[in-house]
């Protein structure tokens, strides 16, 4: 995924409004398809990857598609947003969509719930194949909802531990932290002031620093967000309780709010060359596996070490966990050519070679657990540490929501709240979000 269309694709992760296009069925969502995959035939395949070397690796699946598959040739629409998706979707077409593409897998519960794609369950049991053991634990959940399996992972991302080698040898730090305890530890070491700001900062552990989100730091806790009725689990499960304390803790640790969001506003961009861990400011960062070739490219005057974020104290014996999302693919319900649609997405997503190449091609995790083990992966040995966390069954994901990423938004925003001292009683705070995200929920139904 290009760097651009990846900021694009955080932003979408709060602007679900576009979603609303979705308000009613667009077809069937089980396998009552009636093309002939066998009959010559063309499908429209609507992506959002943009940056040249990802359009390449894009045309060299196809191609590797129609090699395999010389009656079903794939007419390609790239650099797509969802809001255009969403509306081709809705309307259909000669034109339209036969499979899409998003970068956000927050849009997977309104995709299943409007019928806007297809359920691929009858799909996957035509075909023989079992998703539980074909992908990943994480991303096997985040491509359905309520039973739902609507989507398929087309690659994923996958959230580690970056740390300046220099640093810790220079702090007499001899390996990553661990746990939680060692993760603060080390992070006070690794901090140096420069008057009333800091020469270096051994985290950044605001919610606005980058990729330390509220959902990339519960990851790490192994929470429950709704339990079996539905209902927001922000108040009842103690995961959420700890995750914030532990980050207000951190924050105190390291100079309090005020002179943190000051420091942070004098870094560069997450995007540029100048990201504050590239240079050297931040020792530590939170990030996905795209970071080690944006940080490899800006040429740091240290070395750079790759780790699994560090678990709960009293969750040590999982670590090795991380936070997964990724990008998913679909068959459009208005769609008139859903087997051929189905041949193609069966082999992006579940063809080992197809996962493999196009991982090489992209620099993003392999999304079978197949794929994950092949010798044909090529890539940074310190990418390792992202495979690893892809395949661990301990790893998590944000679950899928009717209303899409609404009630993410709504943790983080008690996340600001609660980290920069307006909301000083987390437990109520915790209660009135959760008691929020249930009517969000209610009213999109």
């Amino acid at each position: 995924m290009s760097f651009t269309a990846r900021k694009t694709a955080f932003a979408l992760t709060a602007l679900t409004s576009s979603l609303a296009l979705l308000t009613a069925c667009t077809g069937q969502s089980s396998s009552g398809a009636t093309d002939d995959a066998s009959a010559d035939t063309t499908i429209n395949f609507w992506h959002a990857w943009s940056a040249p070397s990802e359009v390449k690796g894009v045309q060299a699946l196809i191609s590797g598609f129609e090699k395999a598959h010389p009656n079903i040739h794939v007419n390609v629409v790239g650099n797509m947003t969802d809001d255009k998706m969403n509306q081709a979707l809705r309307t259909g077409g000669d034109k339209a969509p036969d499979v899409i593409s998003s970068f956000t897998t927050n849009s997977v519960g309104k995709f299943c719930d409007s019928g806007a794609l297809v359920d691929l369950n009858p799909f996957f049991k035509k075909s023989d194949i079992d998703p539980e053991t074909t992908f990943p634990k994480a991303m096997n959940e985040y491509t359905q909802f309520e039973g739902n399996r609507c989507s398929v992972p087309l690659l994923g991302d996958a959230y580690g531990l970056y740390y300046n080698k220099t640093a810790f040898q220079k702090a007499g730090i001899t390996s990553p932290p661990k746990t939680w305890s060692e993760f603060r530890s080390d992070a006070k070491k690794l901090t140096i002031a420069r008057g009333d700001s800091f020469k270096q900062l051994g985290f950044m552990p605001d919610y606005h620093g980058w990729e330390t989100t509220t959902e990339h730091y519960l990851g790490q806790f192994s929470p429950t967000y709704f339990d079996s009725q539905g209902k927001s689990n922000l108040a009842k499960d103690p995961a959420f309780e700890k995750s914030f304390t532990l980050q207000k803790q951190l924050v105190d640790a390291l100079g309090g709010y005020k002179k943190l969001e000051t420091f942070r506003a004098t870094l560069g961009d997450e995007w540029g060359p100048k990201h504050p861990f590239q240079t050297g400011q931040v020792a530590m960062q939170l990030d996905g596996e795209w970071r080690l070739g944006m940080a490899l490219d800006a040429k740091p005057n240290f070395d750079i070490g790759v780790a699994p974020m560090p678990v709960p104290d009293d969750q040590a014996a999982q670590y090795g966990k991380g936070y997964i999302t990724g990008t998913i693919a679909g068959i459009a319900a208005t769609s008139k050519k859903q087997n051929a649609a189905w041949e193609f997405v069966k082999y992006i997503s579940t063809d080992t070679d197809a996962v493999v190449n196009f991982s090489n091609a992209i620099h993003n995790v392999p999304s079978t657990l197949a794929a994950l083990k092949s010798p044909k992966l090529k890539y940074d040995p310190r990418f390792k540490t992202f495979l690893d966390i892809a395949a661990n069954p301990d790893s998590t994901t944000a679950p899928a929501s009717v209303n899409g990423g609404v009630y993410l938004t709504t943790v983080q925003q008690l996340g600001y709240d609660y980290e920069s001292g307006k909301v000083t009683d987390l437990k109520a705070g915790l209660k009135q979000a959760a008691a929020q995200i249930d009517t969000d929920i209610a009213q999109a139904k």
